[in-house]
């Protein structure tokens, strides 16, 4: 399964559900303990998530990509930029339309606010974002019809 689509698939998902904890958390210390105002932490904690994401995809879930051009590390971070500022619009949307001081509910004496949610949903949609940007971007699977590069053309370039 390492090698198959499915098995990328899983270690994509497994290796977002890592990053997007330690964004929540991130973005719980900025905004909860240290005051700052939602717009200002998601994108700081957006970045810390956007730092481990890369080194998680490029060891783990795209073997191979470490060799990838400076071309498609540069389009990694072109898309990681466009995934910020999509997750900083969606952030801004749902605070319009939901707000994000309510608090909603309380497990183990954790207040969950309406904030958190947002994030989550706004995660799912960047979610999605990024796989498909990203794949493309490191295994060239939307730029060469969904191929994978050969050893050939790799040191024929």
């Amino acid at each position: 399964m390492k090698n198959s689509k499915w098995g990328e698939a899983l270690r994509f998902v497994l290796t977002g559900g890592v990053c997007f904890l330690v964004e929540l958390a991130a973005l719980i210390l900025l905004r909860d303990k240290l005051g700052l105002d939602t717009l200002i932490a998601v994108p700081i904690a957006f970045l810390i998530s956007v730092i481990l994401n890369y080194i998680l995809c490029v060891i783990w879930v795209f073997p191979g990509a470490k060799e990838q051009s400076r071309a498609a590390k540069l389009g990694f971070l072109v898309t990681s930029v466009m995934g910020l500022l999509l997750n900083e619009g969606l952030m801004l949307l749902f605070r319009v339309i939901f707000g994000e001081d309510q608090q909603l509910f309380t497990i183990l004496g954790f207040a969950v606010t309406m904030y958190m949610v947002n994030k989550v949903l706004s995660t799912l949609i960047v979610m999605i974002w990024n796989y498909f940007t990203k794949r493309a971007i490191l295994r060239g699977g939307w730029l060469n019809g969904g191929k994978r590069p050969t050893n050939k053309r790799r040191n024929e370039s």
